[in-house]
């Protein structure tokens, strides 16, 4: 799978969320949505910044800034979600 196959599927199916899911450390899943339309194809590879240290055992507060990279690899619309959302799994990358 591709960004353009993402962003595509996510047009089709009129989502209008996206929403990033992944774990920390101990495995606890996590998520955070965005409106659809900041899902570029440049997000495959820029990511949306997070702050690493609202997440237990990632990061210090002085150096908590992180991406949260969609994963084109597996993404699916919700179905128990009224608005229409892509779920995606985000991979977490320090940018330095």
């Amino acid at each position: 799978m591709n960004a353009k196959t993402v962003l595509e599927f996510a047009a089709a199916n009129n989502a209008k969320l996206v929403d990033l899911r992944f774990t920390d450390l101990p495995g606890l899943w996590h998520h955070v949505s965005f409106p659809i339309h900041q899902l570029e194809e440049s997000s495959f590879e820029d990511g949306f910044g997070m702050d690493g240290s609202s997440i237990r055992g990632w990061a210090a507060i002085h150096e908590s800034d992180m991406l949260l990279v969609p994963d084109p690899s597996w993404y699916m619309l919700d179905p128990f979600n009224d608005v229409p959302t892509l779920v995606m799994i985000g991979d977490i990358v320090d940018p330095v």
